[in-house]
Protein backbone atom coordinates (compact mmCIF):
# COMPACT_ATOMS: atom_id res chain seq x y z
CA UNK A 1 0.00 0.00 0.00
CA UNK A 2 0.87 3.35 -0.65
CA UNK A 3 2.58 5.33 1.97
CA UNK A 4 0.09 8.34 3.30
CA UNK A 5 1.69 10.04 5.71
CA UNK A 6 5.63 10.18 7.13
CA UNK A 7 5.56 10.82 11.26
CA UNK A 8 9.15 12.37 12.35
CA UNK A 9 9.47 12.17 15.91
CA UNK A 10 12.43 13.55 17.84
CA UNK A 11 13.82 16.07 20.30
CA UNK A 12 14.02 19.99 19.67
CA UNK A 13 16.72 20.86 17.50
CA UNK A 14 17.35 16.65 16.70
CA UNK A 15 17.19 18.09 12.55
CA UNK A 16 13.71 17.24 11.91
CA UNK A 17 12.74 20.63 9.91
CA UNK A 18 16.02 19.85 7.83
CA UNK A 19 14.90 16.10 6.95
CA UNK A 20 11.43 17.38 6.58
CA UNK A 21 12.69 19.61 3.79
CA UNK A 22 15.34 17.74 1.76
CA UNK A 23 12.46 14.47 1.68
CA UNK A 24 9.99 17.13 0.10
CA UNK A 25 12.92 17.66 -2.64
CA UNK A 26 13.73 13.55 -2.41
CA UNK A 27 10.37 12.18 -2.75
CA UNK A 28 8.82 12.95 -6.82
CA UNK A 29 5.29 13.35 -5.51
CA UNK A 30 4.73 16.66 -3.64
CA UNK A 31 4.38 16.17 0.10
CA UNK A 32 2.97 18.92 2.24
CA UNK A 33 4.96 19.11 5.33
CA UNK A 34 3.16 20.35 8.64
CA UNK A 35 5.15 20.50 12.27
CA UNK A 36 4.32 21.28 15.57
CA UNK A 37 6.45 24.10 15.69
CA UNK A 38 3.33 25.57 12.76
CA UNK A 39 1.09 24.98 15.19
CA UNK A 40 2.26 26.57 18.13
CA UNK A 41 3.03 29.70 16.00
CA UNK A 42 -0.74 29.63 14.36
CA UNK A 43 -1.82 29.42 18.17
CA UNK A 44 -2.73 32.59 19.96
CA UNK A 45 0.02 34.00 21.59
CA UNK A 46 -1.40 34.05 24.63
CA UNK A 47 -1.98 30.40 24.52
CA UNK A 48 2.04 30.19 24.29
CA UNK A 49 2.68 31.48 27.88
CA UNK A 50 -0.11 29.73 29.86
CA UNK A 51 -1.33 27.03 32.00
CA UNK A 52 -3.77 25.62 29.53
CA UNK A 53 -1.91 26.19 26.94
CA UNK A 54 2.02 25.28 26.58
CA UNK A 55 4.22 26.30 28.85
CA UNK A 56 8.10 26.36 28.22
CA UNK A 57 10.42 27.33 31.33
CA UNK A 58 13.61 28.69 30.82
CA UNK A 59 15.75 25.57 31.19
CA UNK A 60 13.36 24.51 28.21
CA UNK A 61 10.98 22.36 30.29
CA UNK A 62 7.61 22.16 28.16
CA UNK A 63 4.00 21.38 29.73
CA UNK A 64 1.07 21.33 28.00
CA UNK A 65 -2.47 22.35 29.47
CA UNK A 66 -6.54 21.39 27.88
CA UNK A 67 -6.65 23.99 26.09
CA UNK A 68 -3.33 23.28 23.79
CA UNK A 69 -4.52 19.24 23.62
CA UNK A 70 -7.96 20.57 22.13
CA UNK A 71 -6.01 22.33 19.40
CA UNK A 72 -3.53 19.52 19.13
CA UNK A 73 -6.08 17.43 18.49
CA UNK A 74 -8.21 19.53 16.14
CA UNK A 75 -4.83 19.86 14.43
CA UNK A 76 -4.30 16.30 14.02
CA UNK A 77 -7.68 15.69 12.71
CA UNK A 78 -7.43 18.32 9.94
CA UNK A 79 -4.03 16.71 8.65
CA UNK A 80 -5.87 13.44 8.50
CA UNK A 81 -8.63 14.53 6.63
CA UNK A 82 -6.37 15.94 4.02
CA UNK A 83 -4.35 12.66 3.87
CA UNK A 84 -8.10 11.16 3.83
CA UNK A 85 -8.45 13.22 1.09
CA UNK A 86 -5.95 12.46 -1.08
CA UNK A 87 -2.95 15.08 0.04
CA UNK A 88 0.59 13.11 1.50
CA UNK A 89 1.75 14.64 4.57
CA UNK A 90 5.47 14.60 6.06
CA UNK A 91 4.74 15.43 10.36
CA UNK A 92 7.35 17.04 12.30
CA UNK A 93 6.61 16.19 15.86
CA UNK A 94 8.00 15.69 19.16
CA UNK A 95 6.27 13.20 21.40
CA UNK A 96 6.56 14.51 24.54
CA UNK A 97 4.31 12.08 26.03
CA UNK A 98 6.58 9.12 24.28
CA UNK A 99 4.06 6.83 23.17
CA UNK A 100 1.36 8.00 24.11
CA UNK A 101 1.58 10.63 21.81
CA UNK A 102 2.48 8.26 19.28
CA UNK A 103 -1.35 6.65 20.34
CA UNK A 104 -2.61 9.80 19.99
CA UNK A 105 -1.58 9.94 16.24
CA UNK A 106 -2.36 6.37 15.37
CA UNK A 107 -5.79 6.96 16.31
CA UNK A 108 -5.97 10.18 14.47
CA UNK A 109 -4.46 8.19 11.36
CA UNK A 110 -5.99 4.64 11.25
CA UNK A 111 -6.60 3.44 8.48
CA UNK A 112 -4.05 5.55 6.60
CA UNK A 113 -0.60 3.81 5.60
CA UNK A 114 1.74 5.86 7.70
CA UNK A 115 5.70 5.51 8.17
CA UNK A 116 6.85 6.00 11.41
CA UNK A 117 10.66 7.67 11.46
CA UNK A 118 12.19 8.56 14.87
CA UNK A 119 15.31 11.11 14.38
CA UNK A 120 17.61 10.77 17.27
CA UNK A 121 20.84 13.44 18.09
CA UNK A 122 24.00 13.47 20.37
CA UNK A 123 22.21 15.65 23.36
CA UNK A 124 25.61 17.67 23.01
CA UNK A 125 25.27 18.49 18.96
CA UNK A 126 21.62 18.83 19.68
CA UNK A 127 22.68 21.93 22.37
CA UNK A 128 24.84 23.00 20.16
CA UNK A 129 22.48 23.52 17.43
CA UNK A 130 20.26 24.94 20.02
CA UNK A 131 22.38 27.40 20.60
CA UNK A 132 22.81 28.74 17.42
CA UNK A 133 19.29 28.89 16.57
CA UNK A 134 18.86 31.10 19.46
CA UNK A 135 15.23 31.00 18.93
CA UNK A 136 14.77 28.62 22.20
CA UNK A 137 15.55 27.77 26.08
CA UNK A 138 19.21 26.07 26.25
CA UNK A 139 18.74 23.02 28.06
CA UNK A 140 15.28 21.78 25.73
CA UNK A 141 16.87 19.56 23.64
CA UNK A 142 18.43 17.40 26.39
CA UNK A 143 14.86 17.16 28.49
CA UNK A 144 13.23 15.93 25.32
CA UNK A 145 16.00 13.46 24.13
CA UNK A 146 15.20 10.38 25.62
CA UNK A 147 11.32 11.06 26.93
CA UNK A 148 10.25 11.60 23.04
CA UNK A 149 11.48 8.20 21.96
CA UNK A 150 10.29 6.34 25.31
CA UNK A 151 8.36 3.29 24.41
CA UNK A 152 7.92 4.67 20.49
CA UNK A 153 8.74 1.46 17.67
CA UNK A 154 9.77 2.95 14.45
CA UNK A 155 9.67 1.67 10.77
CA UNK A 156 12.87 3.57 10.34
CA UNK A 157 15.67 5.32 12.81
CA UNK A 158 17.70 8.00 11.29
CA UNK A 159 20.82 9.84 13.71
CA UNK A 160 21.55 13.40 12.58
CA UNK A 161 24.89 13.60 14.96
CA UNK A 162 27.08 13.03 12.07
CA UNK A 163 24.64 12.53 9.41
CA UNK A 164 23.38 14.83 7.11
CA UNK A 165 19.88 15.75 6.90
CA UNK A 166 20.14 14.81 2.87
CA UNK A 167 21.86 11.07 3.63
CA UNK A 168 19.13 10.91 6.15
CA UNK A 169 16.13 11.66 3.64
CA UNK A 170 17.61 9.46 1.50
CA UNK A 171 17.52 6.87 3.99
CA UNK A 172 13.50 7.79 4.96
CA UNK A 173 12.59 7.77 1.26
CA UNK A 174 14.28 4.35 0.70
CA UNK A 175 11.36 3.28 2.92
CA UNK A 176 8.19 4.97 1.17
CA UNK A 177 6.09 2.97 -0.49
CA UNK A 178 4.93 3.94 -3.87
CA UNK A 179 7.02 7.02 -4.49
CA UNK A 180 10.08 6.86 -6.68
CA UNK A 181 12.85 9.07 -5.29
CA UNK A 182 14.32 11.62 -7.66
CA UNK A 183 18.20 11.01 -7.55
CA UNK A 184 20.17 13.75 -6.80
CA UNK A 185 17.24 16.06 -6.50
CA UNK A 186 17.80 18.91 -4.32
CA UNK A 187 14.93 21.78 -4.46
Amino acid sequence: MTTQVIVLNGASSSGKSGIVRCLQAELADPWLAFGVDSLIEAMPARMRASETGLEITADGAVSVGAAFRALDAAWAEGITAMARAGARIVIDDVFLGGAASRQRWEKALDGLNVLWVGVRCDTAVAEGREIARGDRPVGMAALQADVVHEGVIYDVEVDTTHTESLECARTIAAHVVGDVTVPGAVG
